[in-house]
């Protein structure tokens, strides 16, 4: 069986929502750029790299992304991590290609927080926070995940 990993990451502190017309438009504030970074560099060092990313299609999640630093690694735009919820995002997670090993998945609370707590129950000590990143391992494939222990979490701050 293959050991799979699933990053997951909460996109990093962005602008207040008074400030642009639509939230889909928020961009990073300065400290979210940090923490973002931070937050690539601490997946380096784990050695978690991901094989390929699904993105929300927000500004603040495309940024979060760039700003970790990844090195060739393909990634897919999907409107449907920005919407929710856990269980459709998990679709998208199981419709993963096989070759992929370790998947990185960057969205938004409530769903990313609700994702993890479905795949560990009452594993997080609460919701991820801005920047703040869960790691579940599991065997298998993408197709058949329903749980996968929380083997790390972090929260980056730059």
């Amino acid at each position: 069986m293959t050991v799979r990993t699933l990053i997951l990451l909460r996109h990093a502190k962005a602008a207040d929502p008074d400030d642009y017309a639509t939230d889909l438009e928020r961009p990073l504030t300065a400290r979210g750029h940090r923490d973002a970074a931070a937050a690539g560099a601490w997946l380096r060092e784990a050695g978690l790299q991901p094989d390929a990313a699904l993105c929300s299609t927000s500004v603040r999640t495309r940024e979060t992304l760039d700003e970790l630093a990844l090195q060739d690694v393909p990634v897919i735009y999907e409107h449907r991590i920005y919407v929710g919820p856990a269980m459709d995002t998990l679709e998208l997670v199981q419709q993963s290609d096989a070759s992929v090993q370790t998947l990185l998945l960057v969205g938004h609370n409530p769903t990313i927080s609700d994702l993890s707590d479905s795949l560990a129950p009452r594993a997080l000590d609460r919701g991820l926070a801005t920047s703040g990143i869960a790691i579940h391992r599991f065997e298998g494939t993408w197709k058949d995940l329903e749980a996968a222990p929380l083997t790390a979490q972090h929260t980056a701050r730059g």
